[in-house]
């Protein structure tokens, strides 16, 4: 039906007849001649049809925005005060031939003009419309692009590309599971995987030996802007390797990403234990990007005469920590108080700080309702310790250490940014040397990756000692994101006993859950390890854009819901019937208000 795209004619094409196909960007009528900006996929171009064209002509009159047209014509020149410098295909027209009206259009919901702001329910509503926006058509090229980039990148590296199931069982990987029904197997359900994790291990003790998916995944869990229930990630597995080489394989790919698609050459990846990113940085994926840094201050604070710095000084799980903002002292008392604000999301009560007005007076010279419970050493070492300068404000934290180290990691990103403290555009890294469980609280310990991470230690060790032992766990991180995050496996039977054991499951649990895994180590199992890459929060980054959901065709709401489909959606009793499943009537006051009748609403009221 055509013979080329819109968007890729230039001068080289002048003179050329063609056919073109595309939708009804604008039309305009100018003195008897309309004017009709053609777009499809590839970009614009103006089509002119004058009264010449006879029923050609009479025909472009009727067409409005969005009608689907074919168009016959030839290329010319732009009479140079006519030239758009601003589009790519500026210096051409098509002067119109023939014109077909493939389809119309009624009026759409809303204008394709990129400057146009619009409600994103309204956009999700409307994605097929939504995805005709050229910022929108550039993000999904942008993704395929990066996609075949590491398809020929992982090819190249000898990889195999193998699907996994989408139908699996139920497995502990940190958050909960989609759950489908099974008809065919009473009461039973299957569940939608949250990572290929144990399929691609099994891959391993078959002898696959290097294996790679772009793989969908589910999780049922709160979302947030870089989150989503479906999502898509770069699985990555390979056989007799280290850690090292694993990381040198994935640091290679992204690297090779960014230098073909953006032209960014991101340099060599530092590396950076756990407990030195929480200790300087509050987080286990620090922006390296904003040059501020926690700094430990607890023993200055044991022997105050200030509770809420002598607690949780004196407290083994406490931490008081000091954040300095070089010229700092000029945000005012009102951002100070949003600051605080902001911190209490993390569970802080309170934003002490410093402006530091002149460091060598320690009586007068500092800014702060704080400042007379500490003592003049106390205050002179606080200074000297964070490096404080004249025109600095310095930020404290002082509670539970978790609370502190988010609460204040937090802060200094959201410092960064409203500072404008970045000092490079890209920031890489890996973070190391993970520990293998943390505290529930309860006594119990959970795994900070997942159960099959093989730990740096013997099985007798790590029974023994499961608070301090590391994992051989590796996150690359890139500008305060964690784009993805691997780990050599457990390829012992024993040891993956011993994790089990640590986390409070049982052996018959243990031979339920994972049993086929378990024998599958006990037959030759080769050492292996890999990484999972987020793909659509790598995309996210690599566009600018505020959300995932504006780098996936298709996306959720912050909800988990479809407003284009409707879904999720009820089903009728004759499915429920064959599935056996009755469902279980909601009490009033656990119903939305939406759902409520008015006689409920009265009760409830």
């Amino acid at each position: 039906m055509r013979t080329t795209y819109c968007g890729v004619l230039g001068a080289e094409n002048i003179d050329q007849e063609i056919t073109l196909c595309g939708w009804v960007d604008r039309r305009r009528d100018h003195g008897g001649v309309i004017f009709i900006d053609l777009r499809d996929r590839e970009g614009i171009v103006q089509v002119v049809f004058d009264p010449d064209g006879g029923e050609h002509f009479e025909r472009a009159d009727t067409v409005r925005s969005e009608y689907v047209l074919q168009v016959k014509g030839k290329v010319r020149a732009r009479t140079p005060e006519t030239v758009n410098p601003e589009m790519p295909t500026g210096e051409v027209e098509i002067y119109g031939l023939e014109l077909v009206i493939l389809n119309t259009s009624d009026t759409p919901p809303f204008p394709l003009d990129e400057h146009n702001k619009v409600g994103e329910d309204v956009r999700l509503k409307y994605r097929y419309m939504d995805l005709r926006r050229p910022e929108m058509l550039k993000n999904l090229r942008f993704r395929s692009e990066v996609t075949a980039t590491i398809r020929d990148y992982l090819d190249d590296k000898g990889f195999l590309d193998i699907e996994t199931p989408i139908l699996t069982r139920a497995t502990p990987e940190g958050a909960r599971d989609y759950l489908v029904p099974s008809r065919t197997h009473d009461g039973k359900f299957f569940a939608l995987p949250q990572s290929p994790q144990l399929f691609k291990q099994l891959l391993m003790v078959s002898g696959i030996d290097r294996y790679y998916q772009i793989a969908k995944c589910f999780r049922d869990e709160d979302l947030r802007a870089d989150r989503q229930p479906e999502f898509t990630q770069v699985d990555v597995e390979l056989s007799f390797t280290s850690e090292e080489e694993i990381m040198a394989i994935n640091e290679e790919m992204i690297r090779s990403v960014f230098q073909k698609v953006l032209d960014v050459d991101l340099g060599h990846f530092p590396r950076m234990p756990y407990y030195e990113a929480m200790d300087r940085f509050g987080s286990d994926k620090p922006d390296l990007r904003i040059p501020l840094e926690l700094v430990e201050i607890k023993d200055l604070m044991a022997a105050v005469d200030f509770k809420v710095f002598s607690g949780p000084a004196n407290d083994p799980k406490g931490r008081v920590t000091a954040l300095r903002v070089p010229g700092g002292s000029s945000i005012s008392r009102k951002k100070i108080d949003d600051y605080t604000k902001f911190v209490s999301i993390y569970g802080a009560r309170g934003l002490a700080y410093i402006k530091v007005n002149d460091k060598d007076d320690l009586e007068e010279g500092l800014q702060s309702p704080i400042v007379k419970f500490l003592p003049n050493e106390v205050r002179g070492a606080i200074l000297e310790r964070t490096g404080a300068e004249n025109g600095d404000l310095i930020f404290f934290g002082a509670d539970k250490g978790k609370i502190v180290s988010e609460a204040l990691g937090a802060l200094r990103c959201k410092l960064g940014a409203d500072l404008d403290l970045y000092t490079c555009e890209w920031a890489p890294l890996w973070v190391v040397d993970f520990p293998m469980f943390e505290d529930t609280g309860d006594g119990n310990w959970t795994s900070l990756h997942h159960p099959f991470t093989r730990p740096a230690c013997t099985p007798e060790e790590l029974e023994s000692n499961p608070e301090n032992a590391l994992s051989l766990a590796y996150d690359m991180v890139l500008n305060g994101t964690e784009l993805g995050g691997g780990s050599i496996r457990i390829h012992n039977p024993d040891m993956q006993k011993s994790v089990f054991h640590v986390l409070g499951i049982s052996d018959e649990e243990a031979n339920e859950k994972f049993g086929f895994l378990v024998d599958a180590l006990s037959y030759g199992c080769p050492p292996h390890g890999g990484l999972a890459f987020g793909l659509d929060r790598l995309i996210m980054l690599m566009t600018g854009s505020d959300s995932i959901r504006d780098v996936i065709a298709f996306p959720k709401t912050q909800t988990a819901a479809c407003v284009l489909t409707n879904a999720p959606g009820a089903v009728d009793k004759k499915q429920l019937r064959e599935l056996n499943i009755k469902l279980r009537e909601k009490p009033a006051s656990e119903k939305p208000a939406s759902e409520q009748t008015s006689t409920e609403k009265e009760s409830n009221a």
